[in-house]
């Protein structure tokens, strides 16, 4: 009686984990959702309401039940694949790099942005009046990135300026594209480096990552030019774990290219990620950045 008093929490431990085992269905029921994960590139709550609104397509359409969830940074996006609390993602160029190194993802969806763009860069920008007109001048000043995993805004700048010797004295990580404009804009830093995007065809509108301050900041596009751009990669993917089966992921891609496929789901995602539209993808689409990475040097390992 005594050991079986001593005994008795771990017996319980045991039967509430069993229990909660079997009570945890197939990926896609309402015990054990699909779990999508955004990139925390902008604000997280703009991402989370507008989620909300795909999340109800896909399960109309579907059958599935879905959660979804915005880390707070590129890397732990990455990681939730490894640790099975990602299904799906949006995920930027370099992250999905990393992930389907590491954990076998696959990119099944690519992006496109405003002018039918299937493929970014990024972009150096700074103030008008800070006396830098080329990239060049860069060398000893303040530059801010976004996050180290971001491929517009890190990866693909820094690789640039140390190709061509460039060092700024100082560095910092924004977190998100607006917050290194912002920076800029406030002279908290002399240069940045975020996404670039050709301006509005018909307009002439900005349509890079500036618009993303442009009701904070209406005159941003006076305010800060652009002096210089990075080598051009295919847009972000939509990833899916390895593991998942062909016939959901087959259903969930067609479901989001018919989600991005009407007014709403054209509105939702563009205020999600500037998306205008979703195109088939697949890995070896992306061969031509892993190539780049190699030569440069640039390991995801080295990304923490």
């Amino acid at each position: 009686m005594k050991y079986l008093l001593f005994l008795l929490p771990l017996i319980i431990f045991i039967v509430i984990s069993s229990i909660r085992e079997l009570n945890k269905g197939e990926l896609g029921t309402k015990s054990n959702p699909v779990k999508i994960y955004f990139t925390p590139s902008v604000d997280a709550k703009k991402i989370s309401f507008n989620a909300k609104e795909l999340t109800d397509f896909l399960e109309i359409e579907t059958g599935y039940y879905y959660t979804t969830a915005v880390p707070a940074s590129f890397v732990a996006v990455v990681e939730a694949f490894g640790s099975g609390k990602a299904d799906i993602a949006s995920i930027n160029t370099f992250s999905y790099i990393m992930a389907n190194a590491k954990y076998g993802a696959e990119a099944l969806l690519r992006i496109v942005r405003d002018g039918n763009e299937t493929s970014y860069r990024g972009q150096f920008i700074t103030r008008v009046d800070s006396g830098i007109d080329s990239i060049s001048q860069i060398d000893g000043r303040k530059m801010a990135y976004v996050d180290p995993s971001s491929t517009s805004g890190y990866i693909l700048p820094k690789a640039l300026l140390d190709r061509l010797g460039i060092h700024p004295e100082e560095t910092a990580f924004a977190m998100r594209h607006d917050n290194v404009v912002t920076m800029v804009y406030q002279k908290q830093v002399d240069a940045g480096a975020t996404y670039s995007a050709p301006p509005d065809p018909e307009t002439g509108a900005i349509m890079d990552a500036r618009i993303r301050v442009l009701k904070q900041f209406p005159d941003v596009a006076k305010k800060i030019k652009i002096i210089g751009y990075t080598e051009r990669i295919p847009n972000d993917p939509w990833v899916f774990r390895k593991n998942m089966s062909e016939k959901m992921k087959e259903k969930i891609v067609n479901a989001l290219l018919k989600y991005v496929s009407t007014p709403e789901g054209q509105k939702s995602l563009y205020d999600i990620y500037d998306i205008r539209g979703l195109i088939i993808t697949k890995d070896s689409d992306y061969d031509g950045l892993r190539e780049l990475l190699k030569k440069e040097n640039i390991s995801f390992e080295k990304i923490k």
